[in-house]
């Protein structure tokens, strides 16, 4: 959901300035675009899509999720040469990091879940088990390695969305803002010159 807010943001962002700049809002050419379909549909079939994301196992669902990053990471990795992936990349590689030293899962403490979602029914979620069919696995901050990684983070509280984010997840929206934002700037020379912002 953050990078869905991030994506509003740089959009904005670079349509705004495209304006200022009496310009088009030119889109980047980007390399393997399809590892970003094929990164999308592993979350889809096992965080979105009804018939799956309650029947599959959390096995299937934690390797989906781990070929998911591995997509996008790559997807990064060979768009490196323009410099909004760099935040991407870093943010991918935290995510990957907490993820694989905490058993699959993106580890949310039970004091995030009391404020995600404060009004859930007794046995709603527990410690020690996935929260709902989402990404995140409940565990205490003493049990959790590289708890900072985790999904810890919260917007504002005047916000009326409640969604819980990682560090990563912040370095990855940046780099997607930055990339939008970069299409309203007024071309200069090539577009391999633009590219490269």
């Amino acid at each position: 959901m953050v990078l869905v807010i991030a994506v509003f943001i740089g959009l904005a962002a670079g349509l705004i300035r495209a304006w200022v700049n009496k310009t088009r809002y030119n889109a980047i050419e980007l390399h393997y675009p399809g590892l970003v379909i094929l990164a999308f549909v592993p979350q889809f079939i096992a965080f979105a899509l009804p018939a799956t994301r309650s029947s599959l196992p959390d096995s299937t669902v934690s390797a989906l999720f781990g070929f998911s990053q591995v997509f996008l990471l790559a997807f990064s990795i060979l768009n490196i040469r323009n410099n909004s992936f760099w935040p991407v990349i870093l943010g991918v590689v935290l995510n990957i990091l907490v993820i694989s030293l905490n058993g699959g899962w993106m580890p949310i403490s039970p004091e995030t879940v009391q404020k995600l979602i404060p009004n859930a029914p007794a046995g709603a979620w527990s410690i020690g088990n996935r929260l709902g069919t989402g990404k995140d696995f409940v565990l205490p901050v003493e049990a959790t390695r590289l708890w900072f990684l985790s999904d810890h983070l919260m917007l504002p509280d005047w916000v009326p969305y409640k969604v819980a984010f990682s560090v990563g997840d912040v370095f990855m929206s940046l780099g997607v803002i930055w990339l939008l934002w970069s299409m309203g700037r007024k071309a200069e020379g090539s577009s391999k010159e633009f590219s490269h912002e």
